[in-house]
């Protein structure tokens, strides 16, 4: 294996926060690279998904070192995280938050569960909540690739929080039968036509949904979420991670 000078497409602004995090909490112990050394570590690994054989050679460390700097980080990002409650509140969401599923994937579970047939592949569900201007706003837990939308709603108590606060929330037709404040689009019985203000409502319903997918795409823009090459357990952290990553720059 050789090195050779590259680049990471990642914001200066977020190699800032990454350092001052490692930074705030730095020991008294020596470690072989600066804080903001590490902070590119970790960057690399979450936005490129460069192996951490490839970020050891690159750095002048080891495999083992590399695998303690960028997960020490990911922890570190993580806790600073909002929890749902908080996530909601803080910020103007205009009455109504937007909700979707995404399945991040992963190549190292053959489990039962993790699955997903929406998807095709083995990953880990992860529930999406932005505000109406596609500003991300939380990002949940990871559960099995398997688990229906729905379900990992109610898992995180989404559905139980917006209903607290008031909260509408627009979603697809994955969280039918919801309740609480969740609105779905419109559904049409077996054998019947739906009547044209109700396809009229849908078109409203899926223009206003819009910002979500571009919430999901921008996420994926992390390509560790794309094909993670460690256990799906792992993913939980990191999405945590990226969650304050997104929204404190």
């Amino acid at each position: 294996m050789f090195s050779y000078p590259a680049a990471c497409d990642a914001d200066e602004e977020l190699l800032e926060l990454v350092t001052m995090v490692i930074s705030s909490l730095e020991g008294e112990r020596p470690r072989k690279l600066r804080p903001y050394d590490r902070a590119r570590c970790t960057l690399v690994y979450l936005r490129k998904h460069d192996t951490l054989e490839q970020i050891a050679a690159g750095f002048g460390i080891g495999v083992a070192t590399a695998w303690r700097y960028v997960n020490d980080t990911i922890e570190r990002l993580a806790a600073y995280a909002p929890p749902l409650t908080e996530a909601l509140t803080g910020h103007h969401c205009d009455g109504f938050v937007l909700l979707d599923g995404t399945v991040a994937e992963t190549d190292r579970v053959k489990a039962e569960g993790h699955f997903s047939g929406k998807a095709r592949r083995e990953g880990v569900n992860l529930q999406v909540i932005a505000a109406n201007t596609g500003k991300l706003l939380w990002i949940s837990p990871a559960m099995p690739g398997g688990t229906h939308d729905l379900k990992a709603a109610r898992e995180h108590h989404i559905i139980d929080v917006c209903t607290q606060l008031d909260l509408e929330v627009l979603a697809d037709k994955g969280y039918q039968g919801a309740g609480g404040t969740v609105i779905t689009p419109i559904k049409r019985r077996p054998n019947t036509e739906l009547p044209d203000k109700h396809k009229k409502s849908n078109k409203v319903h899926a223009a206003l949904r819009a910002p979500v997918e571009h919430a999901i795409s921008r996420i994926k823009g992390w390509r560790i979420f794309r094909h993670a090459r460690i256990s799906p357990n792992r993913l939980t952290s990191v999405a945590a991670a990226i969650l304050t990553l997104t929204i404190y720059t």
